[in-house]
């Protein structure tokens, strides 16, 4: 498959991902995947030192846990690493900002936000090949590694710290309510695919919230080459693309978007909107 390209090169990038889409596996070269995506915000920015910090990540990590067998020990040195030798912490002073899910600049600043920064640690876990995923925790992305039945879970927003059950159900009181308690759905895996939607999502609604259409609609359409499949995004895109006043690329994604739904009341409403769309075509 593509590669990334060293120099600036959208087209590449864009083929990258698309090739990604059409990969039906669990497990993706998910930074990667996340630096070609933060090109489409900063497409005069060339890639290759960025992959080159990776790789320096992860020959760190290397050393540091040479003849590591002890799970809490991993973790231990992908901490010293990441927090300690390079400098990694969550952005908790201005969360919102859209750089903290831009992995470029997550990397250029050493903040981010919990999933950019869960997706560097799955990266440098991974080069050592050692298991590890993302967790489907809400409102705040976790990692988890394992050796076999062993696994511990860590934050990287908050230090990497390890989560053990009661930590868990405190942080998941402290963001979905008192009420809500802790079930085995909020800390199974998710495939990688999720995890790059998660963070393109940050973007995506922090955008339209700002009312920049323009840059959200940029954002689901890169969503939508690393998903082809899911049909919400291309009703997504329809709706924004309408609003403005590009109703021909409109027209193409509520099309899509009929094309991939099953039958329901969701793809009757865009079958009105589609006839609407183009008699405004005419």
């Amino acid at each position: 498959m593509s590669g990334l390209p060293d120099k600036y090169d959208l087209a590449q990038c864009a083929r990258f991902l698309r090739e990604l889409g059409e990969m039906n596996v669990p497990l993706l070269p998910i930074a990667d995947a996340a630096l070609a995506l933060a090109s489409f915000d900063r497409p005069r920015v060339g890639l290759a030192r960025y992959t080159r910090h990776l790789r320096s990540l992860a020959q760190d990590v290397a050393r540091r846990a040479s003849g590591t067998a002890n799970l809490e020990a991993r973790a231990n040195a992908l901490n010293e690493i990441m927090i300690l030798k390079h400098g990694y912490a969550g952005d908790e002073l201005t969360y919102d900002d859209l750089q903290n899910a831009n992995l470029m600049r997550v990397i250029d600043r050493r903040r981010g936000l919990p999933v950019a920064l869960g997706i560097l640690y799955l990266d440098v876990a991974r080069a050592q090949g050692w298991d590890a995923v993302g967790l489907g925790f809400p409102g705040h992305f976790l990692i988890r590694l394992s050796d076999g039945p062993a696994r511990v879970i860590l934050d990287p927003f908050h230090g990497g710290r390890i989560l053990d059950a009661s930590a868990l159900r405190e942080l998941l009181k402290a963001i979905a309510g008192q009420e809500i308690e802790l079930s085995p759905e909020h800390y199974a895996p998710v495939p990688d695919r999720e995890v790059l939607l998660r963070l393109q999502n940050n973007l995506k609604s922090r955008l339209i919230q700002a009312q920049r259409h323009e840059e959200a609609v940029r954002v689901i359409e890169t969503m939508r080459m690393l998903a082809p499949d899911l049909a919400d995004l291309s009703r997504e895109a329809g709706v924004i693309h309408a609003q403005l006043g590009n109703m021909r690329a409109a027209v193409r994604s509520i099309e899509e978007f009929i094309a991939r739904s099953p039958e329901g009341v969701a793809r009757h409403e865009a079958a009105v909107v589609l006839q609407q769309l183009k008699a405004k075509l005419n």
